[in-house]
Parts: C-alpha cells; structure tokens; sequence
C-alpha cells in the first residue's frame, strides 16, 4: 500500500484517491461545462482557461507527487489494481499521465489567445479535457476492454477538436476525413479484440499472457488478432502505413489541436501499446506471431518516410505533421528492440523509449504552439513567410530554435539524451540496425528543421510584420514554458530516464 493513500483498497474512497488525476480532469471539464450553462453568453474565455488551467495542473500535480512518493510501484508494495482488475495504477501509467497533462496545460495556456473572440469556447476547452481524461484512463487500462472503451472516448472528442473552426473548409475537411479513417481503425481493432478473447478467453492483459501457452491450434487466429490490434495502434501513434490522417488532420486542425494530438494523443497510444504487447503478448512471440519483428520494420519505415516526407513539404506546419510520423517511428523502437526472456534489455530500451516520449512532448507542442502564434499574427504557413520573425520576436524566436534543435537532437537540449539513450539500448540489446536507421534520419531531420531557424534569424523579412506588435500573452507564456523545460530536462535527464526504466521494469517482471 503506498504511503499517499489512505482507506482499505475495496472502500470507493480508496478508488477515487488512486484515480485522483483522471477524476480531477473529468471533474475540471464538467466544471467547465457548468460555467457555460450558467452563463451562455459570456464569451470571455478568461474564466473557462483560468478553470481548465487549474484543474489540470492540480492533476499534473497529484501525478507528480504519487511518482516521487512511489505510488504502485514495486518500492511501495506494486500496482494498484482496481475494478476486477481492469485499471491498474502503477509507475507506468502515472508516467504517462505527466505527459497528457503537461502537455494539455500548455495548450489550455495557448488557446487563451487563439480562441479570442470565437464565439463558443467553452465546447473547446471541455472536448479537450474529455480527451485529455480519456487519454490518462488508457495509461491506467489493465484490460482489452477499458483500452478500447477509454481509446473511443478520447477519439471522438479530438475528431471534434479538429474540426472546431466550423467555417475553416480546411477544419472540416480535416475533421471528416479523421473521422472515417478513425472509424475504420476501430472497426479493425474490435475485431481483432474479439479474435484474441476467443483464442485466449480472456480480456485482461496478465491473463491473456498466462493462457497463450495453451491456445494450441488457435494460435494462428490469436496470431492475426495481434496483427489487428498492432494496426489499431499503429493508426492511433501514427506510424506508417496508417499515418495518412495525420498530415491532413494536423495541418486542416487549429494550431493548439494539432500540438495536442501530436503530442498527447501520441503519448496515450504508446503507454497502451507497451503495456498490452509487453504484458500480454510477450508469450506470443515465440508462439503465434514475431510482433517484435513487425514493429522494427514499421518503426525503420515510419522513421525514413517521416523524416524524406518532412523534408520535401513548404509548408511548416505539414512539415511538422511528418515530423511527428517520424518521432513516431523512434518512440517504436521500444517495441522493436524487445527479446522474450530479455528483461533488463527490454526495460532499458522500452523506457528509454518512454523518456523520449516526455522529452518530444514538450519540444513538439511548443513547435506547434509557435506555429499557432504565427498563424494568429496572420503572417503565413511557408518557410518564406517565417523570413526574419526573429527582428520582431526574438524570444519565441530562440524558443522555437530550441524545439526544432532539440526535435534533431543536437548535443545541447534535451532531444539528445532521450535520442542517445533510445539508440544506445537498442544498441545494447542487438538491434543496431535500428538504431543505425535512427541516427541516419536523424542527421536528414536537422535539413528541414534547420530551415526554420534560417528563416526565422537569416532571412530578411519579405512581408509587413507589423502584426507581431501584438503579443498574445497566453501563446508566448505557453511557448517559452515549454523552451525552458526542453532546455532544462538536459541536465535533469537523470531522474526522468531512472523513473521511465524502473517502470518499464515493473511491467516486464
């Protein structure tokens, strides 16, 4: 029992203090709710960012503090499992919440400006805490069942979210196409669902693993439902060869949407993703399907169309949207470079891969939150119209330097350590060919990244910036927030790479 919660672990009590970041989140979009149905017609966003706000970083904050005090983890007496065993609470799952967390806040922060004047932004702010509560819920999800149900609860929302703009053609189509790409995705991986639980006759993901020894002649169905369901993740992580929403979806979507599925959205699929091929199909590699082998070729394609795809496009936030595809690809290696029986390589590589995650979700959302600052000033989408940005915002400026350094990887931010530790435990577990791909598109990246900060401090300005006289306070708040993290987790890399390896450790034991 941890030393935070109190109660005996059958009470409700006991539940509601283990959920605490899930119930704050879904009790700060219901808050939200209650302030636009008391006051219809205040369009003031102050209020409903200033709840949002609050509401998340006191879950940001509760999460925090169950990681540093130990909360279900091996130190403090395990995982803390919960309604039959479908949730489960432990170093994994509070490691992911930080992330959707943090990074909602920042885009809470940002849309304050960007949201200025819309006319309902009570709808934004609470569709994205139902997702961002969604996203926590399948950090936690201990069963085939809660993963599927807390996945489509945050996928309707974020369809939403991207066509928020109502009268952006682009927002629209952007939103629709989503939509049907998504529920497609979900057809598939509800079947492949329903194909493991005959194979096995179970939903959840310690007792799937237990009778994969005993499936005999189903093997081969069971083998075709862990391809599915790798397909339904695939899709929600963007790796290819399901990754055609996100371009589209990223670039039609307002600016703070596409940091938040890029950076948020990203982040759930993952936590989902280890837990379920880590925990219940482990035994599956040597009985129906080598699942780590098919996650090392989509994680070496993901990378290199990513990364060539980035480098061709002209408009920044498209190139961003493959970016992502191609982080993506790396954040996959923690699946790819895993051997059965492996334990202290798997968790090395596996939470190495989790530490990525955190580094990229700051560095990426505050690429995109910069980009929602340039689209609020009107400037332009191209790398022509970023020309000499840096004459009238130095600032944002240097911190949009640092995301698209760090984005590359070079020595001095954050990105390198998470991309050093990522290439190095794959390395040390006998995947070097990933690792070797990795480091190549890598060096492709800092082509395309480092024509932003060309244009951003070399170019000469060929437009009237006069618009950049204004500065959003919430936008600019948000982005240098999310620089200074980026720099700052360098030399505070030691505890997070510990924390993400003694968790990815617990799910292996």
């Amino acid at each position: 029992m941890s030393v935070l919660l109190y109660g005996e672990p059958t009470n409700w009590l006991w539940a509601i203090q283990s959920l605490a970041p899930v119930v704050l989140l879904a009790a700060t979009a219901l808050a939200v709710l209650a302030i636009n149905s008391i006051r219809p017609h205040d369009h003031d966003n102050g209020l409903l960012v200033g709840t949002s706000l609050v509401g998340t970083l006191a879950a940001l904050g509760v999460t925090v503090w169950y990681l540093v005090g130990g909360t279900g983890q091996e130190t403090h007496g395990g995982a803390i499992s919960l309604f039959s065993d479908t949730i489960v609470v432990d170093g994994m799952g509070l490691f992911f919440i930080a992330i959707i967390t943090s990074v909602t806040a920042l885009v809470v922060v940002a849309s304050y400006d960007y949201l200025d004047g819309e006319y309902d932004p009570a709808a934004f702010y609470s569709l994205l805490l139902f997702a961002a509560t969604a996203m926590a819920l399948m950090s936690v999800s201990n069963s085939l069942v809660t993963v599927f149900i807390s996945l489509e609860m945050a996928s309707l929302p974020s369809y939403a979210l991207v066509a928020y703009l109502k009268n952006d053609k682009g927002s629209v189509e952007a939103g629709l196409k989503y939509f049907l790409i998504g529920a497609v995705s979900a057809a598939v991986f509800a079947f492949g669902i329903s194909l493991v639980y005959g194979a096995t006759g179970t939903l959840l993901l310690p007792e799937i693993a237990a009778q994969i020894g005993d499936v005999g002649e189903l093997s081969g169905i069971l083998g075709v439902g862990i391809l599915m369901i790798a397909g339904g993740f695939a899709f929600k992580t963007a790796s290819v060869p399901f990754h055609f929403w996100a371009p589209e979806a990223y670039e039609g979507a307002p600016a703070p949407v596409s940091a938040f599925l890029s950076s948020a959205s990203k982040a759930a699929g993952f936590v989902v993703a280890f837990r379920v091929f880590a925990e219940a199909f482990m035994p599956a590699l040597d009985v129906a399907i080598d699942w780590a082998l098919l996650f090392g070729i989509l994680a070496v394609v993901t990378m290199t169309l990513g990364n060539f795809a980035a480098a061709t496009q002209e408009n920044v936030k498209r190139m961003l949207a493959y970016s992502s595809i191609g982080h993506a690809g790396y954040a996959l290696i923690g699946l790819a470079a895993i051997s059965a029986g492996a334990t202290d390589s798997n968790s090395a590589v596996m939470g190495a891969a989790m530490a990525h995650l955190l580094v990229y979700g700051f560095m990426n959302t505050g690429a995109f939150l910069f980009i929602a600052m340039v689209e609020y000033w009107g400037v332009g989408r191209t790398f022509e119209d970023y020309a000499g940005l840096a004459t009238k915002a130095p600032m944002a400026c240097v911190a949009m330097t640092v995301f698209m350094f760090s984005l590359a990887g070079l020595p001095v931010f954050g990105g390198f350590f998470s991309k050093y530790f990522l290439f190095a435990g794959a390395v040390n577990a006998g995947f070097w060919w990933l690792a070797a791909v990795g480091a190549v598109t890598s060096a492709l990246s800092l082509y395309y990244y480092s024509r932003v900060v060309k244009a951003l401090w070399i170019e000469e300005p060929n437009g009237n910036l006069d618009a950049l006289d204004s500065k959003p306070a919430g936008l600019y708040a948000a982005v240098i927030a999310a620089g200074l993290i980026t720099v700052l987790l360098l030399p505070g890399f030691g505890p997070v790479i510990a924390t993400a390896e003694a968790a990815a450790a617990a799910v292996f034991a």
